[in-house]
């Protein structure tokens, strides 16, 4: 648990790391209508995102990630959260496994199991059964091999870092947790729903990395856009505790169109 409360924000000193509890802010995250992932370059997204009229869409909160949305009989099994470089999706995850490891939220998930494509890069030429896998990073889960009798979130944090092939068309149907395959054939399944389809699953990506993932896999995309101008001065003032401080910074970007613009991204 600590690896999420520890994070280093910004130009980190070193060694030195800040509590996330401290300054987290909760970020605007929103369903893409009709799941569709904007490939734009992120430059212009980044311009324009700010724009968007965010009074008209439903925020979803990191803790409700999962829960359906208004309108919505039942949760999507999958989801994927987009965003441009550096607007706070690893930290979103971290939240949601902090708040869940710490009892505040998602009583009825047993194990949040959180990875990212850059350690399972590294497992590219090995073979391994689910069980195992979860093993090899998670020593608490030994002795599990019935995983369909608990409620399972998988986080795979950075679709775009991936270098595994991720080849749905091609890869087989892998139903055994217990039995051993490339992590690729077990990663394909699991997003699948072939493999332990009780399962949930959150992958975070950048826009353009997104189509990696067969459109027929994702039950829903989200977006995140950033701190809207409320966000910002609420960051603000619980980075610089000293109010008057605070008050001045909040003052001085607001005076800079592009400082306050480039707030917009935590």
């Amino acid at each position: 648990m600590q690896k999420f409360r520890r994070v280093f924000e910004g130009i980190a000193k070193a060694g030195q790391s800040t509590d996330l509890n401290d300054f987290y802010t909760e970020l605007f995250i929103t369903e893409r209508v009709s799941g569709e992932v904007n490939k734009e370059h992120e430059v212009r997204l980044i311009e324009t995102a700010f724009r968007k009229p965010a009074k008209e869409e439903t925020p979803i909160k990191c803790e409700d990630i999962f829960k359906p949305l208004p309108g919505q009989d039942q949760p999507s099994r999958t989801i994927m959260t987009t965003g441009v470089a550096g607007i706070g999706k690893t930290i979103l995850t971290h939240k949601f496994t902090l708040d869940w490891a710490e009892g505040k939220a998602n009583h009825d998930i047993h194990f949040t199991l959180p990875f990212t494509f850059r350690e399972l890069n590294l497992l590219k030429e090995k073979e391994f059964s689910l069980v195992e896998l979860l093993y090899h990073f998670f020593i608490q889960t030994k002795g599990i091999r019935r995983y369909d009798l608990f409620q399972v979130v998988f986080i795979l944090d950075g679709l775009d870092e991936c270098r595994l092939p991720l080849d749905f068309q091609n890869n087989p149907i892998w139903t055994d947790v217990t039995k051993s395959t490339s992590v690729d054939v077990l990663l394909t399944n699991l997003i699948r729903g072939d493999l332990l389809p009780s399962a949930r699953i959150w992958i975070t990506t950048r826009p353009a990395a997104a189509n990696q993932i067969p459109a027929e896999c994702v039950g829903m995309v989200t977006e995140v856009r950033g701190f809207t101008d409320p966000q910002k001065d609420e960051y603000f003032r619980k980075r610089f505790k000293e109010e008057t401080l605070a008050s001045t910074i909040i003052s001085h970007i607001k005076t800079s169109r592009s400082l306050h613009i480039m707030c917009h991204i935590p």
